[in-house]
């Protein structure tokens, strides 16, 4: 099938060059950045378990696609370059857990674990897979939240969704970071159905006009968001929280007794890239606003609005943002203007740990264990690499 050449051959660069808008420089920098990630695989080559190829044992599937990925989207690695024994294993172990209902998971999790998954393995598309793929799409479909009448989106999780279930819509929940993941899958895996004609036609497609306004009800911006927990500070404007009415950072009193929530960091990368997964483009006022926020609140010491929670998650989302969004510079508060690449590599290169890993001291999210922390950085330090 066409599709499976066309893949292979073009969506690692797919998933990187989009921020290629600039001449090769940086050559130095580019050599540093090959030779950390160099002992990053190798620190994660020790982490795996060698009878089963998983990493990590609290999310082994999530932790696994992360680190395939890393592996994956290593600096001059070729999509025809045979994989390693290592990479073959885990592909494996991912294959061992896809479930009946098309999901790839354990026991919990399941959209967070399947969605990581189906990224991980459209990077590695084969014929045979074909079936596999195209049931993990669906299955991430259904976990889109439909909880009012059809058509309608009188409940603010509508259109979003969560850390999943086998069935959907229970509990009533969905949070930015899921949907994050479950539309950058669905992004990349809608290469499946470019030759299948008529065929692919009849594959379910996300409510992406649904999925959009979820995104926009975890946005600080009262134009566009009426909730009445949106913050009417100009700190805030334009960022986004955890979930509608769920911040993981903190909350403030409004002068009219309202409680407003505070934008942050880590989430409104991931608000700018659902936007641009879900369709919208950098002139779109929505995106423009996440945009300044971020650039007002431009920072690698923290995780802005959190601290050090999160902070690598922090580092990953932003590297590719600013990339797929083809986002060269940003322009701080104070006017300065900031290459963001060379900014964010040198930062991680200083972070790296002897034995090639990085880790957070601050525990939270899972953030202690050097096997997604590690997996994290790497990606992030692979599309900068890319982009310089």
């Amino acid at each position: 099938m066409k599709y499976l050449s066309a893949i292979l051959f073009a969506l690692p660069t797919m998933m990187l060059a989009q921020g290629t808008t600039q001449p090769a420089r940086h050559e130095s920098l580019k050599q540093e950045i090959s030779l950390a990630y160099e002992r990053g695989l190798a620190f994660l080559k020790g982490k795996q378990n060698a009878e089963t190829g998983q990493w990590g044992d609290a999310e082994p599937v999530a932790f696994t696609a992360l680190a395939i990925t890393s592996h994956m989207l290593t600096p001059g690695r070729k999509p025809t370059d045979a994989l390693s024994p290592e990479v073959e294993k885990a592909y494996a172990f991912l294959q061992k857990n896809v479930q009946p209902d098309g999901g790839i998971y354990v026991k919990a999790r399941a959209n967070y674990n399947t969605s990581l998954a189906l990224t991980a393995l459209m990077l590695n598309p084969k014929i045979e897979n074909e079936a596999m793929l195209l049931a993990a799409r669906r299955f991430i479909i259904g976990q889109q939240n439909d909880f009012d009448e059809k058509g309608k989106q009188d409940n603010p999780f509508d259109g979003g969704i969560g850390y999943g279930t086998p069935k959907p819509n229970n509990p009533a929940h969905a949070d930015l970071s899921n949907t994050h993941f479950a539309l950058e899958a669905l992004y990349y895996s809608q290469a499946l159905l470019a030759d299948k004609g008529d065929a692919g036609k009849n594959e379910p497609q996300l409510n992406f006009s649904a999925a959009i306004q979820f995104i926009q009800n975890c946005q600080n911006r009262p134009e566009t968001n009426k909730a009445p927990w949106v913050s009417t500070d100009k700190a805030d404007a334009g960022g986004f929280v955890y979930s509608p009415g769920e911040t993981r950072g903190k909350d403030v009193k409004t002068p009219d007794g309202r409680t407003a929530l505070r934008s942050y960091g880590s989430i409104s990368y991931a608000g700018m890239l659902s936007f641009i997964y879900a369709g919208l483009d950098k002139s779109d006022p929505r995106v423009k606003a996440v945009i300044q926020w971020l650039s007002e609140n431009y920072t690698l010491d923290e995780n802005p609005g959190l601290g050090a929670e999160g902070l690598y998650y922090y580092y990953h989302t932003m590297a590719k943002a600013l990339a797929i969004a083809k986002v060269d510079f940003l322009t701080t508060k104070d006017g300065k203007t900031v290459d963001w690449r060379a900014d964010l590599a040198s930062k991680l290169l200083n972070l790296q740990q002897g034995d090639g890993s990085w880790a957070n001291s601050a525990g939270r999210w899972m953030e202690s264990d050097t096997t997604l922390t590690t997996a994290y950085m790497l990606m992030a330090l692979a599309r900068v690499h890319e982009s310089l």
